[in-house]
């Protein structure tokens, strides 16, 4: 059966809390069997992809640079787009659905081009938009992300 991509996406700046339920996502989509697919650098990046590597998972980060800079220490495979911003289109489009956590702008970037795609998205602590099924525990977020 062929591997699951979850996208994780989320805020640079999160809170304390955001973090934690980011980790605690990544364990389970890891523990799942699922690739879990971000950003590449901190924030919730970060912390899903520590939560994923601490359960044996893989990560894939892509990143905004022509280089590697910067990625965090967690991320499996890291992907140097060039495209700025422009690379949450890749993230999502690269994963069957996503998590978004927190409120960031680029997370609301995700959210939207995920949805035009036709990708499922699941917010947790996240931005409130008509049509996104919001949810309370990281738990949760992945059983909804997974179907």
């Amino acid at each position: 059966m062929p591997r699951r991509y979850v996208a994780v996406c989320g805020a640079s700046d999160a809170t304390a809390s955001q973090l934690e339920s980011a980790r605690e996502v990544g364990r389970l989509l890891a523990e799942a069997g699922v690739v879990v697919v971000n950003g590449g650098l901190g924030g919730v990046a970060g912390a899903a992809s520590e939560g994923a590597a601490d359960a044996g998972g893989t990560v894939v980060g892509i990143l905004p640079d022509t280089d590697r800079h910067g990625v965090n220490p967690y991320v499996t495979i890291s992907l140097p787009s060039g495209m700025g911003q422009a690379r949450n289109v890749l993230i999502v489009t690269a994963a069957e659905s996503v998590i978004a956590i927190g409120e960031g702008w680029g997370t609301l970037s995700e959210i939207a081009v995920a949805r035009r795609l036709g990708r499922p998205v699941v917010a947790l602590d996240s931005w409130s938009v008509k049509g996104l099924d919001s949810v309370a525990t990281p738990a949760e977020a992945v059983r909804r992300a997974l179907g």
